[in-house]
């Protein structure tokens, strides 16, 4: 299952209160800009407007950007003579997470050892099964026995979307 995320039309850029404050000044000047540089560039990606975000900037585009649009842009952002360059950082695309949930995994891995199955386990059972090879995990896996009683376990697995 997937969980709501923001669009994947948006590019983030992290950047200094100060930094964001004054570049906030000239947004239709910088929309404009970044819209003629990515024009020029042939790229089919372009800015729709910007707004400003607790962290620093957020881009919202008509097309999810490539790397190349992001490149453009980080460019442009950084060169702007309002704000401290070396406090912006790398523009980004938000991330969405999935989750996959395992039902009816043995907690034990013998039936009468206490070696329980832990989330190192889960990881290692990835790496060598191929239906997982392009998937980048968000966070460990947790592990849950399903009661006290029970010697079967429930996996949660958190997935980035890519």
């Amino acid at each position: 299952m997937t969980t709501k995320g923001p669009s994947r039309k948006q590019v983030i850029i992290p950047m200094s209160r100060e930094n964001n404050s004054n570049f906030m000044k000239n947004l239709s000047l910088y929309v404009a800009n970044i819209n003629r540089l990515l024009h020029n560039a042939k790229l089919e990606v372009l800015v729709d407007y910007i707004r400003s975000d607790p962290m620093g900037v957020t881009i919202i585009t008509n097309k999810i950007s490539q790397q190349s649009n992001l490149l453009i842009i980080d460019q442009y952002v950084k060169s702007s003579n309002d704000i401290n360059f070396l406090q912006v950082e790398e523009p980004h695309l938000p991330k969405s997470k999935s989750y996959l949930k395992i039902i009816g995994i043995p907690f034990y891995s013998h039936k009468n050892s206490q070696e329980r199955l832990t989330s190192n386990n889960i990881e290692m059972i990835l790496k060598q099964n191929h239906i997982f090879n392009n998937i980048s995990l968000a966070s460990k896996p947790r592990v849950i026995k399903v009661s006290s009683k029970s010697d079967i376990s429930i996996v949660w697995i958190d997935i980035w979307d890519i």
